[in-house]
């Protein structure tokens, strides 16, 4: 009997040997049965620097021999300044002044909530306790992270609080969030922003951007950039909100944070935030017991190092631009319907491969999206990990992934996708 309930998954699942993950180095996961795949998933979008990174190990090593364990809670310790600091150097200390630590993206995204409803009591403005999300989004599934995700994912069942929730379209310039904001403005402590949905990979219009920001700096409310998917050069800049026309009040990070090392998560607090919470002297009711430990600071300022690299910038560049290659040829050759997203963070659109053929070619169809998890599987098969997606797969590769390795995830999908049809005719 399995004794692991996996996430998203029924309480015992029939996993055979070659779904077991028994190691992982480089771009490959050793399977229970000897069998490897190539990931193109970058572990859970967390390890874009590759399995078995020798510098986060070492310097994780190092510092768990100095001080395996330190706390936060009403202290603070030197390796976590040093983290900090290392995070507002890359982020820009013109934007942003304080890191708060966490545990998790979902830890973080609650955190962010709670940040911003404090810090519009202490201006005096406390019926602002509305946070605006997207529909479609997706934001964690702790309590408050699980109520502010837009996308559907049985929160009925669960009882949460969603009564101080409000979701917006993003596809319609910003119309819904003004009415919206016409409607409750007095009342909205926060908009929180996925600069690209990580459900889907539909990135966010630049107009629809601006008009967020244009109203709040009409009307008061802060601006959340969740960026635990986009950061750390995922969709081509360091961070995709370093694109926008004015910065957000909070950044959001974790997933790349530690390269999947080990559980973390910060928020980066821009200056009105902080200068708030300093000048009034007040304390942020929010702690976690592993949040910010050496081990977690270590791995943090190792990862920082290692994006201030030419060679990272420049493999990231690489491998945004070959796996757009990659997607658009299978649009080209009737595979797939359409590519989504930015940089190194796409999804691909299929077309279904189990409808009738022309010319060797899937028909026009979409494929449904009971059929995705087949899809996925028959890549796996084939040799790849992919991501399942809404309406096909995601594909999200660790950065050094070179031009072989594209190669035979190409060929991985497109025997996966064969495989499908040829099963369904």
């Amino acid at each position: 009997m399995n004794a692991v309930w996996p996430a998203l998954s029924s309480a015992d699942p029939d996993i055979p040997p070659d779904r077991v993950a028994v190691a992982a180095h480089g771009h490959l996961i050793r399977y229970a049965d000897g069998s490897t795949r190539l990931c193109a998933t970058s572990g859970l979008w967390n390890v874009p620097l590759g399995y078995g990174h020798e510098g986060i190990a070492d310097a994780v090593t190092a510092a768990l021999r100095e001080a395996s364990y330190l706390t936060l809670f009403r202290g603070v310790h030197r390796p976590a300044q040093d983290a900090a600091d290392a995070l507002l150097d890359l982020a820009g200390r013109h934007s942003y002044r304080r890191v708060i630590f966490s545990t998790s993206g979902g830890a973080a995204n609650d955190a962010a909530m709670k940040l911003a409803r404090q810090y519009q009591i202490e201006r005096a403005e406390s019926a602002r306790t509305v946070i605006v999300g997207l529909r479609g989004s997706y934001h964690g599934t702790m309590y408050g992270s699980h109520a502010l995700s837009g996308d559907a994912l049985a929160q009925g069942a669960y009882a949460l609080d969603r009564r101080a929730v409000r979701h917006v379209d993003h596809a319609d310039g910003g119309a819904q969030l003004a009415s919206l904001v016409q409607r409750e403005g007095a009342r909205i402590a926060a908009v929180v922003l996925e600069p690209v949905l990580g459900t889907g990979a539909f990135p966010l219009d630049p107009d629809f951007v601006e008009t967020v920001l244009d109203l709040r700096d009409e009307h008061g409310f802060l601006v959340v950039a969740d960026e635990v998917a986009t950061g750390f050069g995922r969709t081509g800049p360091l961070f995709a909100s370093s694109t926008w026309s004015r910065s957000p009040d909070v950044l959001i990070l974790s997933k790349a944070l530690t390269n999947g090392a080990l559980g973390a998560a910060a928020l980066l607090v821009g200056a009105r935030v902080a200068s708030e919470f300093r000048h009034r002297r007040t304390t942020f009711v929010h702690g976690e017991t592993q949040a910010g430990t050496p081990g977690v600071a270590a791995a943090i300022v190792t990862v920082a190092d290692e994006f201030r690299r030419a060679a990272t910038v420049d493999a990231i560049e690489a491998v945004a631009r070959g796996v757009r290659q990659l997607a658009e040829r299978l649009v080209r050759d009737g595979w797939g319907a359409e590519v989504r997203g930015r940089g190194a963070f796409l999804a691909l659109a299929l077309r279904d491969p189990s409808g009738p053929f022309a010319h060797g070619a899937p028909s026009s169809s979409r494929l449904p999206a009971r059929r995705v998890a087949d899809v996925v599987r028959a890549i796996a098969d084939a040799g790849a990990v992919v991501h399942p997606g809404i309406d096909g797969i995601q594909l999200i590769p660790a950065y050094g992934l070179d031009a072989r390795e594209l190669g035979q995830l190409d060929s991985a999908i497109r025997a996966g996708l064969a495989q499908v049809a040829e099963r369904a005719a």
